[in-house]
């Protein structure tokens, strides 16, 4: 189970307004959430078709395409389910400054560590999110919704993490998640909270 924040390596946690307004527009976040899970799916997809010669990258991700696709399908259901209708794609402003992190004009190692990184991110932070709906939302069946989703999460985390250690040495893996981590840390110090975006 997801304990805190430090599990993950989050230095900067939600703020706490989030959960409240994302209640209030649950329409909406429940759009944004289907959109990030097709979003995932294509990043794997991309991922295996960038680096078919990475045996382990396709072995362990091909499953999770068909995981993030499922999630998607199940978010679809939910909304459904409530009378509520899937609204437009939103620009995601959060992964598209944390993919700043990635290095321009450096070696395919670097290239392929970074973006496994801001993957494993990414993930980390919507299993925050999750893990704060599946708390604080008032309906019970809800919160169970997206207890299911934040366990998942974190198993994406820890296998993006676990690959990009697969494909580096332990002391630069480490030493740029810490980066990462950082560098995240200052993009949502520099975001305002929206009710109707997951991240």
């Amino acid at each position: 189970m997801v304990e805190n924040k430090r599990v993950l390596g989050i230095q900067l946690p939600t703020d706490p307004r989030w959960v409240n307004m994302a209640a209030m527009q649950l329409e909406d976040i429940l759009t944004d959430h289907a959109y990030c899970e097709q979003k995932a799916t294509t990043t794997c997809i991309t991922l295996i078709q960038r680096y078919a010669d990475k045996e382990l990258l396709v072995e362990k991700l091909a499953p999770i395409v068909s995981e993030e696709w499922s999630h998607f399908r199940l978010v679809i259901k939910e909304l459904k389910k409530r009378g509520l209708q899937l609204g437009e794609q939103r620009r995601d402003e959060y992964v598209n400054e944390l993919r700043q992190f990635i290095r321009k004009g450096t070696s395919e190692a670097n290239l392929l560590l970074d973006k496994l990184l801001v993957c494993a991110m990414i993930e980390a932070r919507s299993c925050e999110r999750f893990r704060l709906l599946s708390l604080q939302l008032e309906e019970e069946s809800l919160r169970t919704f997206y207890h299911k989703f934040m366990v998942s999460e974190a198993g994406h985390y820890k296998l993006f993490l676990e690959l990009a250690a697969h494909y580096t040495d332990t002391d630069t893996m480490q030493t740029r998640w810490q980066e990462c981590l950082d560098f995240e840390a200052t993009v949502v110090s520099q975001l305002q909270p929206r009710a109707d975006r997951m991240h």
